[in-house]
């Protein structure tokens, strides 16, 4: 049996981007980027919709959503009919199939980072019980 292999991530590519992005939250940005991308050694980042995104088992989990500009703003979309438990109250909205996060400015990162850290982890767990 062949092991499976990994979809390949696109640092390098995000990175790139990141060096020429223009926002007020850049420093925010990149640290949610960070906290995101090491919650869950799983989860792999590529370029979608012009932004730093986040997949996992080619499932879409979260992109960055840079035209705000007052906030760093992550959308997380979910598989259908699943949803994280979001005790911490970091995800914000109704929306049947995703969820968005705020963060404003590095002392509110920071004070969120537990809360993402599970959020991403929840997620991951809901894809691998799919």
């Amino acid at each position: 049996m062949a092991a499976k292999k990994k979809p390949p991530n696109d640092k390098i590519a995000v990175d790139a981007l990141m060096k020429e992005l223009k926002h007020p939250l850049k420093a925010e940005v990149e640290a949610v980027r960070s906290i995101m991308a090491k919650a869950n050694k799983k989860i792999v980042e590529r370029i979608k919709w012009n932004s730093p995104s986040f997949y996992y088992k080619d499932v879409d989990m979260a992109a960055f959503h840079l035209r705000a500009q007052d906030y760093v703003h992550v959308i997380f979309v979910f598989p259908p009919g699943t949803m994280v438990s979001n005790s911490d109250g970091l995800l914000e909205g109704d929306h049947k199939d995703r969820r968005e996060a705020k963060f404003h400015g590095m002392k509110d990162v920071k004070a969120k980072k537990a809360a993402l850290e599970k959020v991403v982890n929840e997620w991951v767990a809901l894809v691998d019980a799919q």
